[in-house]
């Protein structure tokens, strides 16, 4: 079996296989209640603006989860972090499935991880990948992350496909329409439970130290006995001092791309196919996992492109089509039109995910990748909190529901433009050569 894996996927160690173990089975609950979400929150009688507003806070309350236990993860423990993370994810779970109070889900929403994207929120990515990068090679490392993406794309999947089954079986086998998707909910608190005792079995190499040493492979700097070794540097901004600048750069422009993806999150996309064309969770977990299937498909041929021009061009010119094909969605005048623009959106829309990952732990020092993937996901967080609001008002009126696609594909053109300018010249290391 292993002969039939590229070669940077059967260099992984233990630790790693388990990552991407850990990755499937975080994404696959993703995916499954991202379907189903807004429509069960709409059948528990929440109103589009209310359903909005929990949406923003579910994801400012990730942005401040994922930052604290990113920023803390070194200092406390990685696996540590990660499983409090998990831990979150059932709480958060038990609480949806256990409600229907506002007030309550609000409180649960915000203190609970929670994904209505169907990407990752919470600390998981950020820990995941500066454990990653120090263990494989700098030129294998964005194939590994393509990899990586196409794990997650794949879990997300089958987790839209599988939920939208069983809450079609359920509502076919006479199940109350809440309850139908309620029993969705609950499984994404046992995978939350699931995803804790992964975690458990990663060993002492997946924490900093010991992922610091195995990486060194210069001569360590020595010094006469009677003299003192130099100070490390401070490290003056969350855990980053030298790639600051870089860091806030690049913190800045993810905020502004994942603000305007908020518009259009897969439970909003989920959402406006079953208002516009009365799509049922069935119809809508085939027509998601199709679409996650060609997403992570299309992360892999972003390695072997970015191989040919480089991590920052393949984000930018696969980014630009993408964006224009998502204004396109709701232009179309029928169904099978819309579900083809999208599919054709999604064909190309992850290839800038796996060469972003790579190309910010590679500009970055790599003592402070963990400090840096946390602070650019926790701007992504922040983007994404604020514009589900502002969708759920759009939604709320029925002339208005295809503005957020327009909203975020304008967005995103000028996110693709501005980073282009100010990142096509740093190159990573392994495009210096």
């Amino acid at each position: 079996m292993r002969n039939l894996l590229p070669d940077s996927l059967n260099a992984l160690n233990r630790d790693a296989s388990l990552l991407f173990l850990t990755r499937f089975t975080r994404l696959f609950a993703y995916g499954a209640l991202s379907v189903i979400l807004v429509i069960y929150l709409a059948s528990i009688q929440l109103l589009e603006d209310q359903i909005g507003l929990l949406l923003t806070l579910i994801m400012a309350g990730d942005l401040v989860i994922s930052l604290f236990l990113t920023t803390q993860a070194d200092r406390l423990g990685r696996r540590r972090m990660l499983i409090a993370g998990a831990i979150l994810m059932v709480a958060a779970g038990v609480a949806f499935a256990s409600t229907t109070n506002f007030f309550l889900l609000v409180i649960a929403g915000t203190i609970g991880v929670l994904s209505p994207s169907g990407n990752e929120v919470g600390p998981f990515l950020s820990i995941e990948q500066a454990a990653l990068s120090h263990v494989v090679p700098q030129r294998s490392r964005t194939d590994v992350f393509a990899w990586y993406t196409l794990t997650g794309s794949l879990a997300t999947a089958l987790g839209a496909l599988f939920a939208g089954s069983l809450a079609g079986l359920l509502q076919k086998a006479s199940v109350p329409l809440i309850d139908s998707y309620r029993a969705v909910v609950l499984l994404y608190a046992l995978l939350g439970l699931v995803l804790a005792l992964l975690f458990w079995f990663l060993s002492s190499a997946a924490e900093p130290r010991s992922a610091v040493s195995n990486l060194i492979t210069t001569p360590p700097i020595t010094t006469p006995s009677n003299e003192e070794a130099p100070p490390m540097p401070v490290r003056n901004f969350l855990g980053v001092h030298e790639s600051r600048n870089t860091v806030l750069k690049l913190s800045s422009l993810f905020a502004l791309d994942s603000f305007a993806g908020g518009f259009v999150i897969q439970s909003f996309a989920a959402y406006w196919f079953y208002l516009r064309y009365g799509l049922g969770p069935g119809k809508l977990g085939v027509l998601f996992f199709c679409a996650n299937i060609l997403a992570g498909i299309s992360a892999l041929l972003a390695t072997r492109l970015a191989a040919r021009i480089g991590l920052v061009k393949t984000m930018v010119f696969t980014h630009l089509p993408s964006n224009i094909l998502l204004i396109l969605v709701p232009l179309m005048p029928n169904r099978a039109l819309a579900v083809l623009v999208l599919l054709l959106r999604f064909s190309i829309s992850q290839m800038d995910v796996p060469t972003r990952q790579s190309y910010t732990m590679a500009v970055v020092r790599p003592e402070e990748r963990s400090a840096a993937g946390g602070i650019t996901g926790a701007a992504r967080t922040a983007g994404a909190a604020i514009s589900p609001f502002f969708a759920g008002l759009l939604f709320s009126r029925p002339l208005l529901m295809d503005v957020p696609f327009f909203i975020a594909g304008g967005l995103k053109i000028i996110y693709d433009l501005i980073l282009y300018r100010a990142f096509v010249s740093l190159r990573p290391p392994e495009e210096r050569d």
